[in-house]
């Protein structure tokens, strides 16, 4: 590949697991920063074949702080749809919400990040924060009631 120059390639839904997004400006795959957007310049971003379910985390939140009636919930959903990750966002009882989200860690870990840059980071007090193995047990991200 000469230049700036992209070299085409043909790969199938199926063979090609990761997608290559814009998001905050970066071009991202797989929740790492491959490098920076130009629309003028071409960035070549190798894709990760046999990254699939072997690689997913399973990440779970409990925020405190003036994290209720403020619009966290709805918030967090709405950045969610930003990355590929699957999950459940709620208040408890106690005023604290609760976050369980699962896919790759480094998603995981640039969400979260992502939900404290949306606008919701003042309102968070502190945060306890648990890794574990992925479940497989949601389909998209949702708020719970």
């Amino acid at each position: 590949m000469a230049g700036n120059q992209l070299e085409n390639r043909t790969t199938s839904r199926k063979d090609y697991y990761c997608k290559v997004r814009v998001f905050y400006g970066f071009i991202r795959e797989s929740g790492t920063v491959a490098g920076k957007f130009s629309p003028a310049i071409g960035l070549d971003v190798p894709h990760c074949l046999g990254m699939g379910a072997v690689n997913r985390a399973r990440v779970r939140v409990f925020y405190s702080g003036r994290v209720q009636g403020v619009g966290f919930r709805y918030t967090t959903r709405t950045t969610a749809t930003g990355f590929e990750l699957s999950g459940v966002v709620r208040n408890l009882p106690d005023g604290r919400v609760e976050l369980v989200a699962e896919g790759l860690r480094a998603e995981l870990e640039a969400f979260l990040l992502a939900i404290r840059e949306s606008g919701l980071g003042h309102f968070i007090e502190s945060e306890t924060v648990d890794w574990g193995e992925a479940k497989n047990e949601f389909r998209g991200f949702e708020i719970v009631k």
